[in-house]
């Protein structure tokens, strides 16, 4: 086939036909000259892209995004949430678009993410990146070489998909290795090896995954090792001087930006080297020459202090990436996705569990890799209980157990319940008290050294602070929902001679409560108001004073006060409160009887009207002043027709309101989308102008719709008897 690369790490548990996805990220990295290729499948019915194919980089590297969210801030999720390409053209749009993204990544490098699609569905997304000397935008034939891929990856999962054989993501994506460009003459390695035997300076060689393939005389005797105990190795791995983040982070830098990069270092106790890094397609060239002392510049100062922990750069960059994830996590249910899609990729463990106490017992919040048994038992330890995930959360000491039988020494009545040998069992501490515990299963038995519990410690204490605050989130949550549920009608009433509906969507910030109200109240047997507003603000008080006004509108309205005379009377109650708050409504009277409505503004976006022929507009009325600003304000009224079949809509800002938006042209919109609405329940109507609505929405949004229907005989008698 053309350009089909081999594999050079076949999965474990790779499903079948998985292979058919090669030739065609093969092709489009060979035609775009992209130096990575990462090809994700989203399963159907799930939220999840998981990395299954990937090119020009290692899977240490690729491992914080083994696992995407469709709704993750990241290139992939958004490309398959907006279907369509993002392209990323610089370090600095990484940065200002993808900040989480720069912060793991801070290389140069540029970037191009597309759905991957057949038809209507979406079968994943691929993901390519080129060295920063890439053109600042793709051309017509990289474009149209991305978009093949694209089609052909997904015309073959779809046809997949179509004969009951779907192609799904094995449990480790397949790592292509890449194509050599140059050429191989009989009897040229033999000399290849002799030329780089006679040169002075030491030289090696590192594949994609770090580990040294070639390594000369010169470049063993500099770096006080043997060439047979380098070769195969990864350098910070096996040379302890050598366990710098620098060196790590130099080569991550190498492989992802295609650019050559350099360093010097100090080999104990006086031998300064410098590591000159020439990176391609296929892995690393490293000439490694000695500096003398007086003439060394170190990249970073180096004292060797082997008491210290020493972390590399790897464990660092996925702490990093964790902790931006964290920031963003809201909710509990977030943290707990968080801690499944990228602690068992990243950092080793093959299974996690996260439990937290609660009614006497330790809860599982989230689980991944554990046995159904398993999980069941850790589901129910009483806090009394000596267990490993008990006495964590009681003394706030951590357990490393390598072996199943370290685990047993310390708590004979362990059963093995599943083939995972070592375990680490971590209290979750946050402002000095413990949230919960974490228990990692690891497939094969783990020494646990200092530097990866120094690693693990901080992992838990990233998700001790997350989870805590994220309860507490809940927590006001749950009680901003419940407030807010309190304060607003739970139903319209049945009101004869009107079919109405109301909607009320919060902003999704803060403590997700707000000020905007709405109310329908009875007032006789053919007659009815109807009020709508925003108190300013988006916390507890203005709720407060929201429910103090719809309580004031109410009791107006029941006396059949006319809507001049209400708005006035509730604008000197909130004078009189003294809340420092002002507040927008609209008051509408209606008469059913004899088919007319009559409305007062304070400050409130003006109502739009839909008469019986579908003709729609916006009602412009007489202003008044928002309430509570002058105790004298008059608030004048305007009379309209309201025959059967005319509908009113009332709503608050939020509804026409969005960044960058001119509001005119906005409420013109939605006044054009209520005109072609089809005749359709009320309901399905208010959920279709909330559909319209301004998007990103940034605030509160109350919807009333009011239709007048046929004469009822209630409404007949009152117009009788008048």
């Amino acid at each position: 086939m053309r350009g089909v690369q081999q594999l050079a790490d076949f999965a474990p548990g790779s499903g079948p036909g998985l292979e058919q996805l090669d030739a065609p990220l093969a092709d489009v990295m060979r035609d775009t000259g992209a130096s990575v290729g990462l090809l994700y499948l989203l399963p159907p019915g799930e939220r999840v892209l998981q990395l299954t194919v990937i090119s020009g980089v290692s899977q240490q590297i690729a491992a914080p995004w083994a696992r995407v969210t469709v709704g993750a801030p990241l290139p992939a999720a958004d490309a398959v949430r907006q279907r369509r390409m993002v392209w990323l053209s610089s370090q600095e749009q990484v940065a200002r678009c993808y900040p989480q993204l720069a912060l793991v990544l801070p290389y140069e490098f540029m970037l191009a993410a597309a759905p991957v699609s057949c038809g209507t569905s979406v079968w994943g997304a691929l993901v390519l990146l080129w060295p920063i000397w890439h053109p600042p935008q793709l051309s017509s034939c990289e474009r149209d070489a991305l978009d093949r891929c694209c089609e052909c990856e997904g015309v073959l999962l779809q046809q997949a998909a179509g004969q009951g054989q779907p192609l799904l993501p094995a449990d480790q994506p397949r790592v292509l290795a890449p194509l050599r460009s140059g050429r191989m003459v009989s009897g040229e390695a033999p000399a290849a090896f002799d030329f780089a035997e006679r040169l002075p300076q030491g030289c090696c060689a590192l594949d994609l995954d770090g580990r040294v393939t070639f390594i000369n005389t010169a470049a063993g005797d500099l770096l006080g090792a043997g060439v047979g105990a380098l070769l195969g190795s990864r350098p910070w791995e096996s040379l302890p001087w050598l366990h710098n983040p620098l060196f790590e982070d130099r080569y991550r830098a190498a492989v992802v930006s295609r650019r050559p990069t350099s360093f010097t270092m100090l080999r104990p106790p006086d031998q300064w080297l410098h590591f000159q890094l020439h990176p391609d397609d296929s892995g690393i060239s490293i000439q490694i020459t000695p500096v003398p002392a007086e003439d060394a510049k170190p990249t970073m100062p180096w004292q060797h202090a082997p008491s210290a922990p020493e972390v590399g750069a790897t464990a660092l960059y996925h702490l990093t990436h964790l902790a931006a994830g964290l920031t963003q996590a809201i909710g509990a249910d977030d943290v707990v996705e968080l801690a499944c899609d990228q602690i068992v990729p990243a950092f080793g463990p093959h299974a996690l569990a996260l439990l937290t106490p609660e009614e006497g017992r330790l809860h599982v919040v989230g689980a991944f890799g554990f046995s159904a048994e398993l999980t069941e038992i850790f589901d129910s330890q009483r806090l009394v209980s000596d267990t490993p995930a008990v006495r964590a959360l009681h003394t706030g000491d951590p357990g490393f157990y390598a072996t199943f039988a370290d685990l047993k020494r310390t708590y004979p009545p362990a059963v093995h319940k599943d083939e995972l040998p070592a375990c680490a069992v971590l209290p979750l501490i946050a402002s000095g008290h413990t949230v919960g515990t974490l228990i990692l299963g690891y497939d094969r038995p783990r020494p646990f050294p200092a530097p990866e519990r120094a690693i693990l410690a901080s992992l838990a204490g990233l998700l001790a602070q997350a989870l805590d605050r994220a309860r507490l989130y809940d927590i006001k949550h749950q009680l901003a929902r419940t407030l807010q549920s309190g304060l607003l009608p739970h139903t319209l009433p049945k009101i004869p001679g009107l079919d109405a509906a109301a909607r009320y969507l919060p902003a999704g910030h803060g403590s997700d409560i707000g000020g905007d109200f709405y109310d329908l109240i009875p007032c006789g047997e053919a007659s009815a108001a109807a009020v709508i507003g925003d108190v300013q603000g988006h916390d507890i008080t203005a709720a407060a004073l929201m429910g103090q006004v719809r309580i004031a509108v109410h009791a107006h309205a029941i006396a059949c006060t006319p809507p001049g005379e209400t708005l006035a009377r509730t604008n000197r109650l909130l004078i009189d409160l003294d809340a420092g708050l002002f507040t927008s409504c609209l008051y509408a009277h209606l008469d059913l009887a004899h088919h007319r409505a009559c409305l007062a503004t304070a400050g409130h976006p003006p109502p739009l009207v839909r008469r019986p022929d579908g003709h729609t507009e916006i009602l412009h009325m007489p202003p008044g002043l928002l309430l509570g600003i002058d105790p004298d304000a008059a608030y004048p009224t305007i009379e309209i027709p309201l025959p059967p079949g005319a509908l009113l809509a009332l709503y608050t800002d939020g509804l026409i309101e969005a960044p960058g938006t001119d509001i005119g042209d906005v409420t013109a919109d939605l006044v054009t989308c209520l005109a072609h609405a089809p005749h359709q329940a009320i309901d399905a109507l208010a959920d279709t102008l909330l559909d319209h609505c301004a998007t990103p929405r940034q605030d509160d949004i109350a919807l009333l719709l009011l239709r007048a229907t046929g004469p009822h005989k209630a409404i007949r008698r009152a117009g009788l008897r008048e």
